[in-house]
């Protein structure tokens, strides 16, 4: 009996393996960058793209265990999740009010080490921060909240 429960589990396993999710692997360019409307630093391009793009953009860089089910699942799973919270790549279609939540949320995450998330820190140690890419992003941060803020001060002035 227990032989056949092995036997049943692993074909079970054969055969999700055929069943992969969609991928989140979208070709450039994107109308709706962020760079589009908040220009960054290379330093704070590459920070984000190494620690936030994976889940928070259009192409998602898979490693090599996204093939395997149901690993695959739970990952596509967070980047769908990640994307539905904030997407670098459609983010100038917000409105003004969230894009300025938005960054005020990246300022929290950075700031109070949220995010990325320890998951997936721990396969990519690259995506850790450290203090002076932190700080370049929140400095961008900063920048392109006062530029919303001044171009809604600017639209009330012309009401």
């Amino acid at each position: 009996m227990l032989k056949k429960i092995i036997y049943g589990l692993l074909v079970v396993l054969v055969i999700i393996q055929f069943i992969q999710p969609s991928r989140n692997e979208a070709k450039g360019p994107f109308e709706h960058n962020i760079t589009n409307q908040f220009p960054m630093s290379p330093e704070v391009a590459n920070a984000l793209q190494k620690s936030c793009y994976d889940c928070h953009s259009n192409q998602t860089k898979y490693p090599w265990y996204s093939m395997i089910q149901p690993l695959g699942w739970w990952l596509q799973h967070h980047v769908d999740e990640g994307k539905e919270h904030l997407n670098f790549h459609a983010f100038t279609a917000y409105k003004p009010k969230k894009q300025d939540h938005k960054l005020e949320e990246i300022e929290e995450a950075v700031r109070d080490g949220w995010m990325p998330l320890d998951s997936y820190e721990w396969i990519h140690r690259d995506a850790i921060l450290n203090d002076n890419e932190k700080q370049a992003i929140l400095t961008w941060v900063k920048e392109s909240r006062q530029k919303i803020q001044l171009e809604k001060s600017q639209e009330n002035n012309e009401k």
